[in-house]
């Protein structure tokens, strides 16, 4: 663990804070609509794809939130980690402001005087030949299966229409029709069928099992798809050794192995990117979120050329860069993807990431973070079953029948009650991932909240909420047939 000395040294680094650079706490406005108006307007007019917590986000700095009545709430969700840099970091607007009053939008039909620039910084960052620029994660994650099917066919030569992209069980990357055709969540997968075919899952952090799929299909695979830890699943972290492991079956086999560092990524756990923690390199890193800033979507995907020109290598010795440039938009195109606002936009978002240290500061306050959490499951081991996490990318999982018949969401309307903003996955597991410029004072509140409602809320809601359900908590995958999210106290 780092040394306390260690720990001072780096929250003394002059690195913008929220709460204490925002001065006083915004009053809530007498023409503004109530947080509950709000909410019954959203509740009436857009479709009800979410189940959030009950509070409006009206203004926002750093680790901190302002519904319109003025509280303050800290923000341990940081936007499924979109916010790494802290909500409207000052950096990261000056540069949406002055590309705004310059230039928005070419398309790729032209080109613009910033994305050959946010190119090269991804280039000079990552050490991956060539970028292909999206807007949204999903986008992202669609565009490396585009890829990696193409340069199965052209450079693997699997035969037409066989290409097989392997997954693994509990992974979460989207929610397009062909991301989850990959899916494990039901809820995800009913009433859309029928799915995409060319899938084969895998258990995540099992390289045997992967290994024997490699061998049985080996031929058709055109890449393994993965998450280094699984975000949505609870923050699952694999075996040690097994991002390596993976590294050299797909090397032996001739498969493209592709991570998706979208939530993972820029610093988040502690490294610029999860895969760094065991020093493999991936042939396709997808990066998103944290690379807007928290302020507009941009996606990347990063490949070397042997991959990236895969679609049709002998353009590049037969024509000139705008030509190529337009034969190979065919295949891969998006209006928005690359545009100069994004562009200037990550290019800030990188800078912040790289100038305020934010992974070493994530390394060594998400060791504090577990530190005071580890500290209250040992006050509360009845109800806390496992802390686990990288970085500031950690979660909570809860006993479901200690619990019952409270759940990780009653817990996150408690803490959100004692000012802090958290998210549950699969009922029994809180993630906790704040912005990485949240201070060691306001980890604290968080950890405090936490406590207190274990011990101050928790008895009293047991004893409020009515014995409705069933305390088993059951994920049956329709695709495998097995409880994928059970607690190892469940029957399985």
């Amino acid at each position: 663990m780092a040394s306390r000395r260690g720990l001072q040294s780096l929250l003394s680094q002059r690195i913008y804070r929220g709460r204490r650079n925002f001065g006083a706490v915004p009053e809530a406005s007498s023409g503004a609509s109530s947080s509950q108006k709000l909410i019954n307007f959203e509740y009436e007019y857009s479709a009800h794809n979410y189940h959030p917590v009950p509070v409006v986000f009206s203004q926002a700095k750093g680790s901190s939130v302002w519904d319109p009545e003025g509280n303050r709430y800290l923000d341990f969700l940081a936007a499924y980690s979109a916010v790494n840099q802290g909500h409207c970091h000052p950096k990261i607007l000056n540069a949406l402001k002055e590309q705004a009053e310059r230039l928005t939008l070419s398309s790729r039909a032209f080109y613009n005087d910033k994305f050959p620039k946010f190119a090269e910084y991804l280039q000079s960052m990552f050490g991956y030949d060539m970028v292909l620029p999206m807007n949204t994660g999903a986008e992202g994650v669609e565009t490396a299966l585009k890829l990696a099917r193409k340069w199965g066919y052209e450079k693997k030569k699997i035969p037409k229409d066989e290409a097989i992209i392997v997954s693994c069980c509990g992974c979460f990357h989207g929610r397009t029709l062909a991301v989850i055709s990959m899916s494990c969540d039901n809820d995800a997968t009913r009433g859309f069928g029928p799915l995409l075919p060319g899938h084969l899952k895998v258990d995540f952090g099992d390289a045997v099992g992967l290994e024997k799929i490699f061998k049985e299909n080996g031929n058709r695979i055109a890449g393994f798809l993965f998450e280094p830890i699984q975000g949505e699943a609870g923050v699952v972290i694999p075996p040690d050794g097994y991002l390596k492991a993976v590294r050299d079956l797909c090397s032996k086999y001739n498969v493209l192995m592709i991570a998706d560092e979208v939530q993972s990524g820029l610093a988040r756990t502690g490294k610029m990117l999860a895969c760094d923690w065991e020093e493999v390199r991936p042939d396709v890193v997808i990066l998103g979120k944290a690379l807007g800033g928290g302020v507009i979507p941009v996606s990347a995907v990063l490949a070397d050329k042997d991959v990236m020109l895969s679609n049709e290598p002998w353009l590049k010795w037969h024509f000139l860069p705008s030509q190529v440039s337009g034969r190979l938009g065919r295949e891969f195109t998006s209006t928005f993807g690359g545009n100069p606002l994004a562009s200037a936009v990550a290019i800030a978002s990188l800078d912040v990431i790289r100038d305020e240290g934010l992974a070493e500061r994530s390394a060594q306050l998400g060791q504090e973070l577990r530190h005071q959490l580890l500290k209250i499951q040992q006050q509360y081991p009845n109800y806390i079953q496992e802390v686990r996490g990288r970085g500031l990318f950690n979660a909570v999982e809860l006993n479901s029948k200690s619990l019952f018949p409270i759940s990780a969401y009653d817990i996150c309307l408690q803490l959100k009650e004692r000012g802090i903003l958290a998210k549950p996955t699969h009922d029994t597991i809180i993630r906790l991932t704040p912005p990485l410029s949240i201070s060691l004072d306001e980890l604290q509140e968080g950890s405090k909240a936490l406590h207190d409602v274990l011990e101050l809320d928790l008895p009293k809601m047991q004893k409020a909420k009515p014995e409705q359900i069933s305390p088993t908590i059951s994920h049956i995958c329709d695709r495998c047939g097995r409880n994928l999210y059970a607690s190892p106290d469940e029957d399985n």
